[in-house]
């Protein structure tokens, strides 16, 4: 089989969605935590000053803005009305027509929790999604990731596990730290990339796009 594979924040959305999920959910369900917003800007710091890690950031965010006990019903109802909400670069949706029309079968890997990064991807029709995986207790979402943050060389590890050795023809980012999984495409392409991706790209020959 063959593939296409994209990122989703910022390459697919044209906006980043973790924070604005957490935002969106306590909003929705607990308005009181949008007050604990500056304690996970703390644990922010820290990560940046390398004393927790990004699955542990993740974690500690995830637990102050949702809580430790999300009900499945919930977060399945708050996840389709966020996906609605979210904002797509145009561009994307044309080349995931395009991908699919060239037989391609389209797959997004993001970092993004999968309970609604599948809502995204459903919006643009892909049912195939490689993502950060969360623990269930029964109906119950803790907070805690399953496995690896799906982010940079892990990434590019679950795409392989989930691909196996299917051809990726090409695979779409806007963020350096996707370098690995452009490793394993034929076609690497830059979408609005950041500076570090777009000095990449520039250096190593990608195609650079603009998808608005």
């Amino acid at each position: 089989m063959r593939f296409a594979v994209y990122d989703m924040d910022l390459t697919i959305t044209a906006q980043p969605t973790y924070t604005r999920w957490l935002i969106f959910w306590a909003r929705a369900e607990a308005p009181w935590r949008l007050a604990l917003l500056p304690v996970a800007g703390v644990a922010g710091v820290a990560y940046r000053l390398g004393l927790v890690s990004r699955v542990r950031l993740k974690e500690i965010a995830q637990r102050l803005l949702m809580g430790n006990a999300a009900p499945r019903d919930r977060v399945a109802a708050r996840a389709a009305a966020f996906a609605v909400r979210i904002p797509l670069r145009p561009g994307a949706l044309v080349q995931i027509a395009a991908d699919r029309a060239a037989g391609l079968n389209i797959v997004i890997a993001t970092a993004s929790f999968v309970f609604y990064a599948e809502a995204i991807a459903a919006r643009v029709g892909v049912t195939k999604t490689i993502a950060t995986g969360s623990v269930w207790d029964g109906d119950w979402l803790r907070a805690r990731i399953a496995g690896e943050n799906c982010y940079d060389m892990a990434k590019a590890a679950m795409v392989m596990a989930r691909l196996g050795k299917a051809t990726i023809v090409a695979a779409y980012s806007d963020h350096v730290s996707d370098a690995p999984l452009f490793a394993l495409a034929t076609a690497p392409v830059a979408v609005n990339p950041s500076r570090g991706l777009r000095q990449l790209a520039t250096a190593r020959g990608w195609r650079v796009v603009d998808w608005g």
